[in-house]
């Protein structure tokens, strides 16, 4: 059962916000077991905050949620108490700070919650700086997709870490996923030949409408077999998600020289042993990495925003607009749904980048 709590009031509210209720959820305690559980999140209504000078208050359109908010919550970069952690769309309510006015559309990080704080003295964890969005180049809920730090981690591990070559083989898991969907169309776009990794028949035929090459599911009882198939030259570059069984039928398949993006291990996010697993990880891969001279690229997208986000969204924006690059959003309506949603998401039971619909998104109006 979730728990609840009661109403926070502010002070020198706007008479008219003071009548309204900013519902949001927050981390209960620190989750206990390997996978997310109703009690590890506390649902609260609380009064609206205030913009104070430098600050605009806006309301969350569309909130992302991603597998990086569940290693933040069991490694206690999330404390209890907290707002839970997640980038966001939202349209400013009320603005104290020059350049955004009432109206405006932005990425930014107001978390699991109706209505949210961004300026001077309000935490962006490190790089998601907020910015404005125009409405005119995409659809606004792609700032935390495609056009967006997902899309900006797909194409800094593709592109810049691991440089793709036409003709190359580029493996990607979790392919039908927020990341991979982009990884898999950018190697496409980049003239490499893409295997993709997914689950279910839907899933793959999804992957196969975006023109990868072959898509192979690992569920199936022959994976490993299906995968060395798909790759009679081998691999040359493999975008890493998943970890586990995927990453151990990889392993042989990798070419002298190959490059891998350790982007994510979503198989191994529920583990209790205690242990890191991408340390792990490395020391399942480290003898084949030695042998094959593999580079490995730990992939933190906050590395790439300040030297290459403008060229990104530039070159996404064009793929987008075209129709070079699709992409797939599940969007699941109401804020109260997110953690039962963020669990499905977890266990790969979403399809596409998986997001909450908190709030009408204007653009859509009529």
């Amino acid at each position: 059962m979730f728990r609840s709590c009661g109403t926070t009031p502010t002070v020198g509210c706007n008479n008219k916000r003071l009548a309204m209720k900013n519902e949001l959820w927050r981390l209960a305690r620190k989750p206990p077991h390997g996978w997310p559980e109703p009690e590890d999140f506390r649902w609260c209504e609380e009064s609206v905050p205030e913009p104070a000078v430098n600050q605009i208050l806006t309301r969350t359109l569309y909130l992302s949620l991603d597998p990086y908010q569940w290693g933040r919550r069991r490694g206690g970069a999330e404390l209890p108490g907290d707002v839970c952690h997640g980038r966001t769309v939202s349209q400013v309510v009320a603005s104290r700070l020059s350049d955004y006015s009432e109206g405006d559309f932005v990425f930014n990080t107001n978390g699991w919650q109706q209505y949210g704080l961004s300026g001077e003295n309000i935490d962006v964890f490190g790089y998601m700086l907020p910015r404005k969005i125009d409405p005119d180049q995409a659809p606004i809920s792609t700032a935390i997709g495609v056009m967006g730090m997902l899309g900006l981690t797909a194409y800094s591990g593709l592109i810049l870490q691991c440089a793709p070559q036409p003709g190359e083989t580029v493996v990607v898991s979790a392919a039908s996923g927020g990341v991979g969907q982009v990884v898999a169309q950018l190697g496409r776009l980049y003239g490499c030949r893409v295997v993709a990794i997914a689950g279910s028949d839907k899933k793959l035929a999804y992957l196969k409408a975006l023109g990868v090459d072959t898509a192979v599911s690992h569920r199936s009882e022959n994976f490993a077999d299906e995968l060395t198939q798909a790759c009679p030259d081998g691999c040359d570059i493999y975008f890493e998600n998943v970890g586990g069984p995927v990453f151990d039928a990889v392993l042989p398949l990798l070419n002298p020289g190959a490059r891998i993006s350790l982007c994510g291990l979503i198989s191994q996010y529920g583990n209790v042993d205690g242990g890191d697993p991408r340390a792990q990880w490395r020391a399942r891969g480290a003898k084949t990495f030695e042998r094959q001279q593999v580079q490995v690229h730990d992939l933190f997208v906050g590395n790439f925003v300040a030297d290459y986000q403008d060229r990104f969204l530039q070159e996404m924006g064009a793929y987008v607009r075209s129709g070079e690059v699709g992409y797939l959003e599940d969007k699941r309506d109401g804020l109260q749904l997110a953690p039962r949603t963020f669990a499905q998401m977890l266990r790969g039971d979403t399809f596409g980048k998986t997001l909450m619909v908190v709030s009408q998104d204007p653009t859509l109006a009529g």
